[in-house]
């Protein structure tokens, strides 16, 4: 059973991987499955869902991208991976923003045929590096890097024409580069004029400054730790908080500066769930089960909550 906490709760507790779109809409009658069964050994981590019903989700063993209806939970692989894993995942325009994980690249797939349109390098083969997440903005796809202290711009041009390379923008001022995971999920500012990220090791929020500096969000005793995935739905920020099978609820001010705990919303259906994306009035999270042993016939799945 669902259960939501409110935030005097979540205050003297250490909480423990894509704003993104405006909430989709669609005139469906029809109700929509509230599991999604993901091919064996698929090893799930991101998802995207545009303005139709239908979820796409990103492959850690081999980058396959696998597309599921919302309404019959039915779905086949729409576009093969490059053999490096895919994470975050954000729709934008008709195409399909991936983050390439340990393989240090983005690509950009079309949604209609699931032909990679663009691919980008953005750390050296074989170097230190996890591209994690993605979100995009008016102006750009902005990807993190888990285990250096750099975003990467992929910045639109005209009619929103992919560049020929990415730009990095060194992260400085408060963040600073530790141990495990970093900079993971990634989302606009209320205003939309920055970005926000979690790092997982430390459970802060940061608000990054489009030149890349970073301030500490002001969440009081709150402690995002395991921050995933994040979802911006007007001014309230939600956090997956993933070996914690919980969703953080923050209220940000408007410039993402300062933040109030609102609620904490578990399931017994989580089982090391990343990401977040939402479609008429619920939450779609993929489970990757980091806690069970991947093997080529472990299960994997796909959950909806109510959005709290």
């Amino acid at each position: 059973m669902l259960r939501r906490t409110l935030a005097n709760v979540l205050c003297l507790t250490a909480c423990a991987v894509t704003v993104t779109a405006a909430p989709a809409s669609a005139a469906l009658t029809s109700p929509l499955t509230s599991t999604i069964t993901l091919p064996s050994g698929f090893q799930p981590e991101g998802i995207a869902i545009g303005g139709k019903p239908y979820a796409y989700f990103g492959s850690r063993v081999d980058g396959d991208i696998y597309r599921a209806d919302l309404r019959t939970g039915e779905g086949a692989v729409f576009s093969e991976g490059p053999g490096t894993a895919s994470l975050g995942l954000k729709i934008d325009d008709g195409r399909l923003f991936v983050a390439g994980g340990a393989g240090g690249d983005a690509r950009v797939i079309d949604l209609g045929t699931g032909r990679v349109i663009r691919s980008y390098q953005l750390q050296p083969v074989g170097s230190t590096t996890f591209i994690n997440d993605v979100i995009v903005t008016d102006e750009a796809a902005w990807f993190t890097d888990s285990r250096n202290l750099v975003l990467f711009k992929v910045p639109f041009g005209r009619h929103g024409k992919l560049p020929g390379a990415a730009t990095a923008v060194p992260l400085t001022g408060d963040i600073a580069l530790l141990t495990g995971n970093n900079a993971n999920g990634i989302s606009r500012t209320p205003d939309g004029r920055g970005l926000i990220i979690v790092q997982s090791n430390t459970g802060f929020l940061f608000r990054v400054s489009y030149s890349g500096v970073t301030s500490r969000i002001d969440v009081g005793d709150t402690l995002l730790t395991n921050g995933d995935g994040l979802w911006l739905r007007g001014r309230n920020l939600y956090v997956v908080q993933n070996r914690l099978n919980q969703i953080a609820e923050i209220r940000l001010n408007r410039s993402g500066t300062t933040g109030t705990p609102v609620s904490v919303t578990t399931d017994p259906s989580f089982d090391v769930p990343t990401t977040i994306a939402e479609y008429r009035e619920r939450f779609y999270l993929p489970n990757a089960r980091f806690t069970t042993p991947p093997t080529p016939e472990t299960t994997y799945d796909a959950v909806s909550v109510p959005i709290p």
